[in-house]
């Protein structure tokens, strides 16, 4: 039997890591700030413009190209790089004759990035964190991953399919909701007695319009400007409603089936840039014909029904048909730049973004914390939807010019420094180590010593 000993299972190297893989992450990340950042300026509107940051004009136009491009096909393709990264770390251990041993460290790896997104968003303040949920997903993928593509990929379709039954059936009892919200405002204006069903429906749709009204952003706004542990009392009910709900309501369907279909697509050697380009170029057309004609419905459908309950409610059943496809598409068009050659500064720049993706993400939030709240400069509702976006290009900016700076100096991001330690339950060195010859050889001459 082949036994490893335990100072050989060490972290991915440099040269081991796959260049497209860390590009294809830098974008994503990025893309996942553009979705966020509504979420993090603004009160109650990530979905919803109404709500505030304005939802005519420029931030009309920045709501629909959001909604249709990039919601949910980021999460989706940062779900689907986390799955490939945690079999990755199992394939490489367990190839290693590492045993047991790569269960622990795997689970060690997930119990401590769940301890992340606990301190991500309860002390660090954002109620989207994504690692607690990661987490979560991550002790299922385990079971799964010597699984065929095949049968991954069906298995990822069937419970995007279960998703969205529960959303169809989610729709229904909307519809019946609806009524009785139209029924109640008949029974009012004839004079008639509520019963206690109309009374219910009453109060549910009192507290929904509740939230949208001015008066409770104007509250929400002032609360998110409050000092650190004003805040941290004020956010830790959301999170914790966050936390409670997300992961059976969606996370299985929406964040597990897309880390079995990226490795699926990992072991069919598609994400490592290694196909054609009619290959991906095929990706993109079939992925954004079927993606973007769905999501193009979906959200007409909603600016033409004025961001009514129902609309919404409606295009969650359809959710994922826009959203696999067209993630699939930006996967042909990110690898179809992956390979061309040109553009070397900018996927070395991403490549770095994307090797120290978990302290990137993180810094998103605590940039957020400073700009937002009133931890800094307290600007939580002052903008509109639209002028978000100054605010992500500066940060992408930054992140593009900083993550190749610290990569040129050290191994690992800070975070991820931290997070292998803890995995590993070893300490690896961080910065790099830079080895000068003592003594200069002429190339020539070189060369014709080694010929010699």
């Amino acid at each position: 039997m082949k036994t490893t000993s335990p100072t050989s299972l060490t972290p991915l190297q440099p040269t081991d890591r796959i260049h497209s893989l860390d590009i294809m992450r830098g974008i994503v990340l990025f893309g996942i700030l553009l979705m966020n950042i509504h979420m993090m300026g603004l009160a109650n509107a990530y979905s919803d413009p109404t709500v505030s940051g304005g939802s005519t004009g420029w931030d009309l136009y920045t709501w629909m190209v959001t909604n249709m491009l990039f919601e949910g096909t980021m999460r989706a393709l940062f779900s689907l790089l986390f799955g490939v990264g945690m079999y990755i770390l199992l394939d490489r251990l367990e190839k290693k004759g590492a045993g047991l041993k790569a269960a622990d460290i795997y689970f060690r790896r997930l119990l401590w990035l769940l301890v992340f997104g606990l301190i991500h968003g309860y002390i660090l303040l954002w109620t989207g964190e994504i690692l607690y949920n990661y987490a979560l997903m991550g002790f299922l993928v385990y079971s799964f991953r010597h699984m065929s593509p095949k049968k991954l990929i069906s298995i990822a379709i069937l419970l995007m399919a279960f998703g969205a039954a529960w959303s169809y059936i989610d729709y229904e009892k909307d519809v019946k909701f609806m009524a009785d919200v139209e029924q109640v405002s008949q029974y009012k204006a004839e004079g008639k007695v509520l019963t206690d069903e109309l009374k219910e429906a009453s109060l549910k749709w009192d507290k929904i319009q509740s939230k949208r009204s001015p008066e409770a952003v104007a509250k929400f706004n002032s609360n998110m400007r409050e000092g650190y542990f004003d805040l941290v009392a004020f956010l830790a009910p959301i999170n914790r409603d966050y936390n409670q709900h997300d992961p059976y309501r969606w996370d299985v369907w929406d964040v597990l089936s897309m880390m079995l279909i990226g490795i699926a697509f990992f072991k069919l050697k598609i994400l490592s840039a290694n196909k054609s380009y009619l290959f991906y170029g095929m990706m993109v057309f079939i992925g954004y014909l079927i993606g973007l004609s769905v999501n193009y419905f979906e959200t007409m459908h909603i600016v033409n029904q004025d961001f009514s309950l129902l609309s919404y409610s409606k295009s969650n059943i359809t959710y994922d048909l826009g959203r696999l496809p067209t993630a699939i598409g930006h996967i042909g068009l990110i690898l179809i730049f992956c390979k061309l050659p040109i553009l070397k500064w900018l996927k070395n720049a991403l490549s770095s973004v994307g090797k120290m993706a978990l302290t990137n993400y993180v810094m998103h939030s605590v940039f957020a914390m400073f700009i937002f709240t009133g931890v800094g400069f307290g600007l939580f509702g002052t903008f509109f939807r639209h002028e978000l976006l100054y605010i992500v290009f500066v940060i992408w900016i930054f992140q593009l010019i900083l993550s190749p700076i610290w990569m040129k100096y050290f191994h690992f991001g800070p975070l991820e420094w931290i997070w292998r330690n803890l995995s590993y339950q070893k300490r690896h060195p961080l910065k790099k180590v830079r080895v000068e010859a003592k003594n200069t050889i002429h190339p020539a001459r070189g060369n014709l010593e080694k010929q010699l």
